[in-house]
């Protein structure tokens, strides 16, 4: 079997283990990307979780010895959730986003490109492959965008005409010569949705991004949560989908085929309260095979927290109060204070004036002085 049948019967296996677009490309270095990661590195736009060696990410020669071709995978996640539960006064729900419904994306791209390698090297037993999917060096949508999946759109997504922005991608570096795909045109046009909405003004321009500033990099960090970003994280714990829900290529793409990803309403909808009581066990089994749990608990928890003050939840007040006092945690104490000010009960403020006097962390006590000086203020 030559390189051009290969890439065919690549093509049709492809689509028969539930793959949704495939494309190809070559494994000529991403010049035009190098330097604009270089841009990022300069500006601290970077999250600080990709790959820290732009020579990695741009050059696939240094990852595979005899690269030749990149092979592009897509796979089409939900936009829509079926029976979504809704919050009410006391029993507050959360939103995960919609990357992290059902089996972690991660588990499920890295068995399709399993089986593809399988099937590679049934045709082509001298094959060199590797894999990534979203952790590796290369970047996902650069190598997407080159080899026809879609266009990179102002949102800083790959956009396909069937599924719109909501693919998840992968890609597979390979030392046989295959044709490569053409790239789409953009067809974003004038359309400036998307940084017109983002809630912190992340979307700099058309197709750069301040991750320092985006929601669903924020969800993710273990640190305290900037103020200026509290109240603009709404009931998100995880991620944010603010510049895909409003971009008009997406209307329509529901992409409810794939069972995988199918969202699991109590886990992508759920009650607040109830997550600050879990262990790290529980946290694990309830939530370890979403893509959202990664960090673990204590990023999910204090946005929980978080969630509950925009609510002005007062029936989590005893629950904050209690871990106030108790929680070992200084970033989840600090946030508590924060939150206790927010709801602004006196049952609250009584407690943020008993937990000054046993406080000895700094960043937590600049809190509890901040939540009581906006109260003086507020009166």
């Amino acid at each position: 079997m030559n390189a051009v049948q290969l890439q065919q019967s690549i093509r049709e296996f492809a689509d028969s283990i539930g793959i949704d677009k495939i494309g190809f490309t070559t494994a000529a270095p991403f010049r035009e990307l190098k330097n604009r990661l270089k841009r990022q590195q300069e500006l601290g736009y970077q999250s600080g979780f990709e790959e820290k060696d732009l020579e990695k990410r741009t050059e696939p020669a240094l990852l595979l010895d005899q690269a030749e071709s990149i092979i592009a995978i897509a796979i089409a996640y939900p936009s829509k959730m079926e029976n979504a539960p809704k919050g009410k006064k006391g029993e507050r729900r959360g939103m995960f986003c919609r990357a992290s419904w059902g089996t972690d994306y991660h588990t499920v791209l890295r068995e399709k490109l399993s089986l593809l390698e399988r099937f590679i090297f049934q045709h082509a037993p001298d094959a060199k492959v590797k894999s990534m999917v979203d952790t590796g060096e290369l970047s996902d949508r650069a190598v997407a965008q080159r080899a026809g999946i879609g266009w990179s759109a102002k949102n800083c997504s790959i956009i396909t005409p069937e599924f719109g922005s909501y693919v998840y991608l992968g890609e597979m570096i390979t030392n046989i010569p295959f044709a490569p795909d053409e790239p789409m045109e953009d067809e974003c046009g004038t359309c400036t949705l998307c940084l017109d909405v983002c809630p912190t003004g992340a979307l700099i321009q058309g197709g750069q991004l301040n991750a320092q500033r985006c929601i669903a990099f924020l969800t993710q960090t273990k640190t305290p949560m900037p103020e200026e970003f509290r109240m603009e994280m709404g009931n998100r714990v995880y991620g944010c989908d603010t510049c895909q829900t409003v971009c008009p290529k997406n209307k329509r793409k529901h992409n409810l085929h794939q069972s995988a990803f199918q969202p699991e309403v109590e886990l992508a909808k759920p009650l607040l309260q109830p997550i600050l009581k879990l262990s790290n066990r529980e946290f694990k089994e309830k939530f370890g095979h979403v893509s959202g749990s990664w960090r673990g608990k204590n990023p999910i928890q204090r946005n929980v927290i978080i969630a509950l003050a925009h609510f002005k939840e007062e029936s989590a007040v005893p629950e904050l109060i209690a871990m106030l006092a108790k929680d070992p945690r200084p970033v989840i104490r600090g946030t508590i204070a924060w939150a206790l000010g927010q709801i602004g009960t006196e049952e609250g403020y009584t407690a943020l004036q008993a937990a000054l006097l046993n406080e000895t962390d700094k960043d937590v006590l600049a809190e509890l002085q901040g939540a009581l000086n906006n109260r003086k203020e507020r009166l």
